[in-house]
């Protein structure tokens, strides 16, 4: 894990879920509570429900859809929002983010939090995890009508906040996210080595990964 220029940062763009939060929430309510339900709520066997789900997952994944709330609970029949509800006790923040995050904002960066997530479930988060005081601006790409995988968020974004790319660090766990984030010029980039708490590491491809968010404060 490289030292980071800290002198060359003024903004600090940060993503939320697998990046702040633990991911075993997220992958835990899509891979298993939704199908469990779903197959319940329907009268359908857990087999079938992952045969008719995983298709739709597989179609509409890294579009603006499948971080849409109400379009699953319309695609679907059902309200996503409730079960979110049900699992709600699974949110966690990651170890040391709030360390992290309280060092950053101390140090005078502007911190801006990107995420994809649907309003619906970015306010179920922060009813659980105190994480808005950290940021000048909590931003879904939901606001400007693209994920951020699409470089036309990244052009929303430059004309809503005026952030300098080559004076900004961005981290995400995912990687054509970090890979849209530096077409656009974002200079400072880093992955997330262990989104999912109970996944293991994962490969992070090119791009640097951080483990503990402690090793980013030396030098701030």
């Amino acid at each position: 894990m490289p030292s980071l220029p800290w002198s060359d940062i003024d903004t600090v763009l940060l993503d939320m879920d697998g990046t702040l939060l633990d991911l075993h929430f997220d992958n835990h309510f899509w891979l298993e509570h939704l199908p469990q339900r779903y197959a319940e709520l329907h009268g359908i066997s857990r087999a079938m429900a992952e045969l008719e789900l995983q298709p739709l997952f597989e179609r509409h994944a890294g579009q603006l859809q499948w971080y849409c709330l109400d379009f699953w609970s319309a695609e679907l029949k059902l309200s996503v929002r409730e079960l979110k509800q049900e699992t709600a006790h699974l949110i966690a923040l990651r170890a040391d983010a709030d360390t992290f995050l309280d060092a950053i904002k101390r140090a005078g960066k502007r911190v801006i939090m990107i995420t994809n997530a649907h309003r619906d479930s970015l306010s179920l988060k922060l009813e659980r995890i105190e994480l808005a005081p950290y940021f000048e601006r909590l931003i879904s790409s939901h606001d400007y009508g693209y994920p951020k995988e699409n470089p036309q968020f990244w052009d929303a974004l430059q004309a809503d906040i005026g952030f300098d790319p080559a004076r900004s660090l961005f981290i995400d766990d995912t990687l054509p996210i970090l890979r849209s984030a530096r077409d656009f010029g974002v200079a400072h980039l880093l992955a997330v080595k262990e989104p999912d708490s109970r996944k293991g590491p994962k490969d992070t491809a090119e791009f640097a990964a951080v483990g503990d968010y402690r090793d980013l404060i030396a030098g701030l």
